[in-house]
């Protein structure tokens, strides 16, 4: 399965199980929103996850390829992690972490 159909499941998934979910767009990308807040979305073959947890933050961050979300470029997004296709078997766990806002 290629990575954006990979995100289109998790992000149908979590939809289908969460009435307080919804789909939208954040910079462009394709995002999950919790109560109106962007929680994760799909950018560029990967998936970025808003982590708050400190500890989950640190655990994505440590993912080999993992890095801080920088959509501008030079300002990385504290709370953003981006994970690459090569783990997306992790993104619906983080999916899930993300909704935890």
């Amino acid at each position: 399965m290629d990575a954006a159909a990979r995100f289109n499941e998790i992000a149908d998934d979590l939809a289908a199980q969460n009435d307080d979910v919804e789909l939208g767009k954040m910079f462009g990308m394709p995002t999950i929103k919790r109560g109106g807040k962007a929680t994760s979305g799909f950018w560029q073959d990967s998936m970025v996850f808003k982590l708050t947890d400190e500890a989950k933050r640190e655990q994505a961050l440590a993912l080999d390829g993992a890095e801080r979300f920088d959509p501008m470029g030079g300002r990385p997004m504290r709370e953003w992690v981006v994970v690459p296709a090569s783990h997306s078997d992790e993104w619906p766990r983080l999916a899930q972490d993300a909704l935890s806002l």
